[in-house]
């Protein structure tokens, strides 16, 4: 069993994602926007999440737009507990694909690690993606996310960036992959590694907030 250094990592980083998880553990997602007033009280933010996702991607943006004030549903393909490959932390799925529509939605968040390639497989999370992204609402992906939008066909043209492992798939995909931590184009974000998480965050907020 993995031990909590490889749970968590090291200094504030594995702290946020501690605290994050901790309150996953206790009670499920979060809090909702009827719990705060922050800025993004009234958003109500889509996550796609699947067996294997890397802990610190979908945690840390959650935690942060929760903190906002945002309301969030973990989406994926059945309600129920999927475990991170990276540690033993667990993520609760609130809800089917098929159950919510993307006009429930204001953005979309997709974290990577090996979800999205288990996500992709799924036609119902493709198109629920691609529906948000061409609707023009704030759609982010992180590190393996972007490979969701690639089967979605949404990123011929756009500037993005991703895990450079994926980066020719994503050139393959007609984007224009860029090394850098944060890259946007309209209002699709993309971001490479968990190091990015503080740029990846703060784009997803400010795109929020233009709607």
């Amino acid at each position: 069993m993995r031990g909590p250094k490889s749970m968590f990592g090291k200094g504030l980083y594995g702290c946020v994602v501690a605290a994050v998880a901790a309150l996953l553990v206790l009670g499920g997602t979060p809090a909702t926007a009827d719990e705060h007033a922050g800025p993004l009280a009234g958003k109500h933010i889509a996550f796609l999440i699947g067996e294997g996702v890397q802990d610190a991607e979908a945690l840390v943006p959650l935690g942060y737009v929760v903190n906002r004030g945002a309301k969030v549903t973990v989406v994926g393909t059945a309600p129920g507990l999927v475990t991170a490959y990276n540690s033993d932390i667990q993520v609760l799925v609130d809800t089917a694909v098929g159950d919510v529509s993307p006009d429930d939605f204001d953005g979309l968040v997709i974290p990577g690690g090996r979800s999205p390639a288990n996500l992709r497989r799924h036609e119902a999370i493709v198109d629920f993606a691609r529906e948000i992204t061409e609707a023009g609402k704030p759609v982010a992906a992180i590190c393996h996310g972007p490979q969701v939008l690639v089967t979605a066909g949404v990123l011929e043209g756009k500037n993005a960036t991703c895990f450079a492992g994926m980066a020719a798939e994503l050139r393959g995909a007609g984007a224009n992959y860029r090394d850098v931590p944060m890259v946007r184009d309209g209002n699709i974000i993309t971001s490479r590694l968990p190091k990015d998480l503080p740029d990846f965050c703060a784009a997803f907020e400010k795109v929020l907030l233009e709607d």
